[in-house]
């Protein structure tokens, strides 16, 4: 597909999400060890690698209890992430309605846009997206990827997986899914 205008890839990261998902659904409450946490500078660098396009890596934070995670904070500033901490009311879903509104203000901005998240709270927005001028892309572990994404992949929705396809991590992770035959290695079970 010919984009002469998507001179860019938006990478917006739902932090409280990919972090939510690792904790209580792949190791089952226990916090990742540091070699099973995401190497976010692969993710940024698979970003550009696979449009080859600059890119904008955002990535959103629930700043509501008035502190920042400084070290974490640093550490995506040295990656060349942009560190969005957002605060709010309690139960306000401030990183959802902050990854929301920027993905509506993209829509009228040329553009790439790559998010990482399971939540189907942005299935309306990332349908607008798909206009036929951009690549739109949804970055996730697949069995936890909102199931109304599959519907959009028709419309040119790509779903990335964070650990068979990014490869973000430095260690195999615990998870139970469906392998595709073609792609079974018997040996890592034995």
């Amino acid at each position: 597909m010919d984009r002469p205008f998507a001179q860019t890839t938006y990478l917006l990261v739902d932090g409280e999400n990919i972090d939510a998902t690792l904790g209580s659904n792949i190791f089952g409450g226990r916090r990742p060890s540091p070699q099973e946490r995401p190497r976010w500078e692969r993710v940024r660098d698979f970003a550009s690698e696979t449009w080859d396009r600059p890119v904008k890596a955002l990535f959103f934070l629930n700043a509501s209890s008035g502190q920042l995670p400084l070290p974490f904070i640093q550490a995506l500033l040295a990656l060349d992430y942009q560190p969005i901490p957002l605060s709010g009311g309690v139960g306000e879903k401030v990183v959802d309605i902050g990854i929301q509104r920027t993905l509506d203000a993209l829509v009228d901005r040329p553009g790439d846009v790559l998010l990482a998240s399971h939540d189907g709270d942005f299935f309306d927005q990332i349908e607008r997206l798909l206009d036929g001028n951009r690549r739109v892309g949804l970055l996730g572990f697949r069995e936890f990827v909102n199931s109304r994404f599959a519907e959009l992949t028709a419309q040119g929705l790509e779903i990335y997986d964070l650990e068979d396809d990014v490869r973000c991590f430095n260690a195999r992770l615990p998870r139970v899914r469906i392998i595709n035959i073609d792609r079974f290695d018997p040996l890592p079970y034995l």
